[in-house]
């Protein structure tokens, strides 16, 4: 009876301690990948803004959300920098939605001859 109170004790602080130290290595990843940012990268936003980094300074960073529109950002704002893979991926996502809309505008323009 004695030695349980200290084991419940242990058994509880140790996930929590895992826990803090792992939050902690997360922040410390995210906050040296924003030290890291340079002009060119693809970054989103931590709202999800997708944009090309095209200036920085020490606290902000300038994205290019699209053609000459340039918005300025703190560099807190920036969750990660895309790969080319992730880019890759969603030109051939809208490729293939465009796809599926031209699709159904053949398809509807046909149901309109016919009738």
């Amino acid at each position: 009876m004695e030695l349980l109170f200290p084991l419940l004790l242990v058994a509880l602080l140790v996930p929590m301690f895992l826990g803090v130290r792992r939050q902690k290595r997360e922040a410390e990843k995210v906050t040296s990948m924003q030290e890291s940012l340079k002009v060119g990268d693809q970054v989103t936003t931590t709202s999800g803004l997708y944009g090309t980094v095209v200036d920085l300074d020490d606290t902000t960073v300038d994205l290019e959300i699209a053609e000459d529109v340039v918005t300025t950002w703190l560099r807190q704002a920036i969750r990660d920098v895309r790969t080319e893979d992730e880019t890759t991926d969603e030109t051939v996502t809208d490729e293939t939605e465009a796809g599926l809309v031209e699709e159904s505008a053949e398809q509807t323009e046909t149901r309109l001859t016919k009738d």
